[in-house]
């Protein structure tokens, strides 16, 4: 009987421990660390507690994202903004060179694009693929991002990776009310990439006749 005892006030005690171990190690998370978490949890109150506690804006996770970033993929736009108004550059890329920017172009966060634009996020910045927040917009057909790229300066024929253009990426997604406002822009349909093709003919391999009328159109006038 004792012996039984002893042995669950051992099973007891080292219950406790673990538990009291696992609660130290959430205690020993530095500040920045829980910023981190909370904001790939989505814990927007987690991520506030973080910064009042003085966690740093810019702070970043092991795949380079700080918490701005990390919440613009989330599709999070109360946390994005809480990380603008708490400072973060808008120009960190994570490891892969996507910066806020081509996130929010990404998933057509027009006004999110506006405020970025507003607070010096480089328009011409290219990832490790080599895109840009043109050709992410234009790819997947953020018009209105595309016209407020352009207004912001971006030439609508300028060449990307493998001689393709905005006008190229829209075509080949089917984007049709992307590639109308690019050539309403002065894109040029006569450009061809590094394979000899043309946005119809990207548009024609890719099976969207629609945007394809529009590109055949464009190029008899």
């Amino acid at each position: 009987m004792k012996l039984r005892q002893s042995l669950t006030l051992a099973l007891a005690v080292l219950a406790l421990a673990a538990i009291g171990a696992a609660v130290g190690a959430e205690q020993d998370l530095s500040t920045n660390a829980r910023l981190l978490l909370a904001a790939r949890n989505g814990d927007n109150a987690g991520v506030e507690r973080a910064l009042k506690g003085g966690a740093a804006a810019n702070a970043r996770n092991r795949l380079g994202e700080t918490a701005l970033l990390i919440g613009i993929k989330r599709n999070d736009l109360a946390m994005a903004q809480a990380m603008l108004d708490a400072g973060t550059d808008v120009n960190l890329a994570a490891v892969n060179g996507v910066t806020p920017l081509m996130a929010a172009a990404f998933g057509g966060h027009t006004q999110l694009v506006v405020t970025l634009l507003a607070k010096g996020a480089e328009v011409d910045a290219r990832d490790r693929l080599k895109k840009t927040a043109m050709t992410y917009a234009a790819g997947e057909g953020r018009t209105e991002i595309v016209r407020i790229l352009l207004a912001k300066g971006v030439d609508a024929n300028a060449i990307y990776e493998n001689d393709l253009t905005a006008l190229m990426w829209a075509a080949g997604f089917g984007r049709t009310a992307t590639v109308k406002a690019l050539l309403d822009s002065g894109a040029r349909a006569d450009l061809k990439d590094n394979r000899g093709k043309s946005a119809l003919d990207i548009a024609r391999d890719n099976q969207h006749p629609e945007t394809a009328a529009l590109l055949e159109n464009a190029g008899r006038s």
